[in-house]
C-alpha cells in the first residue's frame, strides 16, 4: 500500500521508464521536474514548444546542461498541445503533460472528436496530497477541480469511479468516499445534498462499486473524527475519508488549492478517464508537485485503457 509521497515516487521507479509528452515545455518547474524524473529512471521527456527557450531554461537548471532531451520545435501554444497530443496518440509517449499554458488549451486537443485521447468515459481531475497531522500521515484525494464545471448525478458517479479507481492503484482495497456539501443532513434547498443521499444509496445497493460512500457530509464531519463524535455521526466515513468529492469545480480547486498554500501538504494529480494519463499542474505549481504527478501518472498508467 502507497501510504505517502515518498512511497509514490518509489513505486514510480519500477518498471521500465516511460516518456512524457510535454506541452509548451519553455516552463522551468516542468523542466525541473522531468530532469529529477530522468535522474530518478521514472521517465523521460519529449519536449514541444519553443526551442531556444527550451534550452536557455535547461542551461540554467541544475543537471539541464547535461541532459539530451529531444526537442521539437513548436513556436505555437495551441500547435504544442495538438502536437503533444498526437504524440500520445502514436506511441511516442505514455504521458501527457502540460507545460506553460493554459489547462483549456491542452483539454481543447485532448477533448478533440476526431484527434484526441477521448475514450467513452467522463475525464475528471484526481487531486492527491498528503495529509500529515499529529498521528501519522496519509494520501487523501479531492476531486473534481480542473474539469467537469457542475456535474450532475450521472457525471458524479464516473468521477467517484475515477477516484477510486486512483485510489484502488495505490493499493487501498476500499476507500472511504465523503460526498462533500455545507450540511450533514439533506435540504431539498441545496441540489448538492440530495445527489449525495441519492449516491450514497446507490453504493449501499451495489449500484457503485469497490468503495464505501457517505454523504452528505461537512468537511469537518468528513475528515476529523472529533467534529464527527461532536455531531453525534455514526458512519465508518465521519473523520476517516479516503476521497473528497465536491459539488462543482469551484469548490473542489478552491479545496484543493487550500491544501498547498495553506497548510504546505505535497500534491500531484492526473486526469483519469482518457486514453492516457493527462496531467493539468498549475502553473504555479512547483517542480516536486510536478514530479509527483508525473510518478503518480505512471502508476495510473499501467491500468489505463
Amino acid at each position: 500500500m502507497i501510504t505517502c509521497m515518498d512511497d509514490l515516487l518509489q513505486a514510480s521507479r519500477k518498471g521500465e521508464s516511460v516518456r512524457v509528452a510535454v506541452a509548451a515545455a519553455d516552463d522551468e518547474a516542468a523542466l525541473s521536474a522531468m530532469i529529477a524524473a530522468a535522474s530518478l529512471r521514472i521517465s523521460t521527456p519529449l519536449l514541444f514548444g519553443d526551442e531556444k527557450k527550451i534550452t536557455t531554461l535547461l542551461a540554467k537548471l541544475e543537471g539541464g546542461a547535461e541532459t539530451s532531451f529531444e526537442i521539437r520545435h513548436v513556436s505555437d501554444e495551441s500547435a504544442a498541445a495538438v502536437q503533444a497530443v498526437t504524440a500520445i496518440r502514436k506511441g511516442e509517449a505514455q504521458i501527457l503533460l502540460k507545460g506553460k499554458m493554459k489547462t483549456a488549451h491542452l483539454l481543447k486537443a485532448v477533448l478533440d472528436s476526431e484527434n484526441g485521447l477521448r475514450l467513452n468515459r467522463l475525464l475528471s481531475d484526481v487531486f492527491l496530497f498528503e495529509n500529515v497531522h499529529r498521528t501519522g500521515r496519509r494520501l487523501m484525494i479531492i476531486t473534481d477541480g480542473g474539469v467537469t464545471l457542475k456535474p450532475d448525478l450521472k457525471q458524479k458517479i464516473e468521477i467517484i469511479e475515477n477516484a477510486v479507481f486512483v485510489m484502488h492503484t495505490l493499493g487501498i482495497a476500499l476507500p472511504k468516499v465523503a460526498l462533500l456539501s455545507a450540511v450533514e443532513t439533506v435540504n431539498p434547498s441545496l441540489p448538492s445534498t440530495l445527489d449525495a443521499a441519492v449516491l450514497t444509496k446507490m453504493n449501499h445497493r451495489g449500484q457503485i462499486k469497490g468503495c464505501i460512500i457517505d454523504g452528505p457530509l461537512a468537511l469537518d464531519n468528513a475528515v476529523s473524527p472529533s467534529a464527527a463524535r461532536t455531531k453525534e455521526l455514526h458512519t465508518p466515513i465521519a473523520g476517516q475519508a479516503d476521497i473528497l468529492v465536491c459539488p462543482d469545480i469551484e469548490s473542489a480547486n478552491m479545496l484543493a488549492k487550500s491544501t498547498c498554500y495553506f497548510a504546505g501538504f505535497r500534491l500531484g494529480h492526473v486526469i483519469v478517464g482518457a486514453a492516457a494519463p493527462v496531467l493539468i499542474p498549475s502553473r504555479a505549481d512547483n517542480a516536486d508537485s510536478k514530479l509527483l504527478s508525473v510518478a503518480l501518472g505512471k502508476l495510473v498508467g499501467k491500468y489505463t485503457a
